[in-house]
């Protein structure tokens, strides 16, 4: 068996998919088909179950994914503190999150990290989607992504971090303002700009608002919640937001900010393929963040 034979079986165990790993690694889907024929001969048993819309781990192959993917990431580490004692201080560090992270929860610690590792070079892989973070982790392109907590992700490891409450943003001076906080049922049709439906947070909220037996017409769409907040601004309707975003642009804005006390919190934090496999730079930044942020979590 070879390297790639493992880490496409890994990838088969997470998405299910053939034609999803083949498009993922850039190689046709009969050679995906090869590399999981080729550990199948060699083991004896068969380590996936063809079905109609995708493939399933056995149990052989269940427990074969957790040794295997328990392997691939220690080569991984061992590879990346090879490359760090070679490099000395000039090792490099990738975290994927949303676009408008940085301005909200990371300037401090980014300052920070910077200071203690002047010479490690960072990357930020911005992106506008939860999977798009996720399969930055899996295809190795970032150690670390800070996302919305979700469902539990095959392969990735999610430790929650702050629970943010959720506010009705509304433009300064709007019948609304004059309240102290609201309840959801009083959001009830109301012109509401969405996150798209990508989004892990708007599906969340979506969802809540469902249980609360709240229908509410979406008239714009945006990428992010720093958008959204300008729309309200400019009259576009109301957006539903977590506080720390709503709070960072209310001055700028020109907005005011809504309570909405019987919404669960919207969850952040960290995801990555294993926390112990982690190199010791990824840890620190992760340390770093979280001192640096421990003023704004108890506000």
């Amino acid at each position: 068996m070879t390297l790639d034979d493992l880490k496409i079986f890994v990838a088969a165990c997470e998405d299910k998919n053939l034609s999803a790993v083949a498009r993922n690694m850039q190689c046709t889907q009969p050679a995906v088909s090869q590399h999981i024929v080729r550990l199948e001969k060699e083991l004896g048993v068969a380590l996936l179950e063809r079905k109609a819309r995708g493939v399933e781990p056995t149990q052989a192959g269940k427990v074969f994914y957790d040794h295997v993917l328990e392997g691939l990431d220690s080569i991984a580490l061992g590879v990346r503190q090879v490359q760090q004692l070679a490099a000395g201080e000039m090792g490099s560090l990738g975290i994927t999150t949303g676009g408008t992270t940085i301005r909200h929860f990371m300037s401090d610690s980014v300052v920070a990290f910077r200071q203690r590792y002047p010479n490690v070079q960072l990357h930020f892989h911005s992106t506008n989607s939860h999977r798009r973070c996720i399969d930055a982790l899996r295809n190795e392109q970032a150690d670390l992504a800070f996302i919305t907590i979700g469902d539990s992700i095959k392969g990735i490891e999610q430790r929650p971090f702050v629970e943010m409450p959720w506010v009705l943003v509304v433009p300064e001076g709007d019948k609304l303002a004059q309240n102290n906080n609201l309840k959801a049922r009083q959001l009830k049709n109301i012109s509401y700009i969405a996150l798209k439906e990508s989004s892990t947070s708007q599906n969340q909220l979506t969802r809540l608002l469902q249980d609360k037996g709240v229908q509410y017409q979406t008239i714009t769409t945006v990428d992010d919640w720093d958008t959204a907040i300008q729309f309200v601004e400019m009259g576009l309707g109301y957006a539903i937001t977590p506080q720390r975003h709503a709070e960072n642009l209310r001055a700028q804005h020109r907005v005011a900010n809504i309570p909405i006390v019987d919404l669960p919190p919207v969850a952040f934090g960290w995801a990555s393929r294993r926390w112990k496999s982690l190199p010791k730079i990824a840890v620190d930044f992760v340390n770093l963040f979280e001192s640096a942020a421990s003023t704004w979590v108890n506000d």
